[in-house]
């Protein structure tokens, strides 16, 4: 039995660029608190700490963590890497909500807009699932997180086709972010409560790889 039932969730699984406070933002109303090559952390957060720390560490890529406020717990890993395009980072980020508390679903698709148009967001994966609010790991199994939504960014979408990646042999509909011109699709998948998810997230990603020209 949990003690300290709720929601662990992660909104966030993303390869972008320049994004972990600007999601950290938009989900909690606040930047993270504290950040550290290792654990624990003990260093206060700072964006220009950060890169000065990645700058030092090139072409060698960089992995840290953050850390939420108290009243919000958040953890997230972060690696940089130099690419022949300037920095990419890979984030995950998970947020805990206590029983009485509703992860804030709606703000998926509004902060997977942010990500693209300002960010050149690659892809993002969101799940959820029952787990501790605080973020701690128990001595034993937990039921498996639920995919929400999978977003696909314009650079993929364009290598693709924007024909096959619109039409996945699914009962869902993608919607268009970013610029017209070279829009990103958000696949909304459920809304935290299907266990078939991820068969359908299965099935997504089989058709964008067996898109028609396309390495596989």
């Amino acid at each position: 039995m949990i003690d300290h039932a709720g929601t662990s969730y992660t909104p966030l699984v993303a390869r972008t660029d320049h994004a972990l406070e600007t999601a950290w933002k938009h989900l909690t109303g606040t930047p993270p608190a504290g950040w550290g090559t290792a654990e624990p952390v003990n260093l206060l957060w700072s964006p220009q700490q950060l890169t000065d720390l990645a700058r030092d560490r090139a072409p060698d890529p960089t992995h840290l963590i953050a850390v939420g406020h108290p009243n919000h717990p958040a953890i997230a890993t972060h690696r940089t890497t130099r690419t022949t395009n300037g920095v990419a980072e890979d984030i995950t980020l998970t947020l805990g909500y206590t029983e009485g508390q509703t992860p804030p679903l709606d703000a998926i698709e509004p902060l997977a807009e942010t990500l693209v148009t300002h960010h050149g967001l690659t892809t993002m994966l969101t799940t959820l699932r029952t787990a501790h609010a605080d973020l701690t790991l128990p001595p034993h199994l937990e039921p498996p997180p639920i995919p929400v939504s999978f977003t696909l960014g314009s650079t993929d979408v364009r290598a693709i086709g924007l024909t096959h990646s619109r039409r996945p042999p699914l009962a869902l509909r993608p919607r268009k972010l970013g610029p017209s011109t070279r829009p990103a699709l958000h696949y909304p998948l459920c809304d935290g409560n299907d266990a078939q998810a991820w068969a359908a997230l299965h099935q997504l990603v089989a058709h964008l790889q067996a898109a028609p020209g396309r390495d596989h």
